[in-house]
This record gives structure tokens, sequence and C-alpha cells, in this order.
């Protein structure tokens, strides 16, 4: 692997760690938009930030 490939993939790697982290920030599945992020890189980044976190219920509230 040459020196250019690997800076390459710890960016990546930086920016899948990043999505999982928006993901849980906005109620979702850190695990899973890590793995989407593997596929999608970027483009998993537009999604996330674009969507709407979830609604988390309080205690007591009624659905």
């Amino acid at each position: 692997m040459d020196k250019q490939n690997g800076e390459f993939l710890v960016g990546w790697g930086t920016l899948m760690l990043i999505n999982a982290g928006l993901a849980q920030g906005k109620g979702r599945s850190g695990l899973n938009w890590f793995i989407l992020s593997i596929f999608l890189g970027p483009v998993a980044t537009f999604f996330i930030v674009v969507s709407d976190p979830i609604a988390r219920s309080q205690p007591g509230e009624k659905t």
C-alpha cells in the first residue's frame, strides 16, 4: 500500500466515525450509519446532516 492509499483510508475511516457520531446525536443508530458510511462516505454525511432528529419521548409523555 502506498502512502496516498493509506491517507485515503485514514480519511475515509475518520469520516465513518464522524458519521456515526452525527447519527447518534440525531437519535439514530451509530453502528448502522458507520457501516453505511463504508459504502457511501460523504453521501451518508449529507443524508445525516439534512435529516430531522428523531423525537425522543419523555417519561410520562403521551404518544
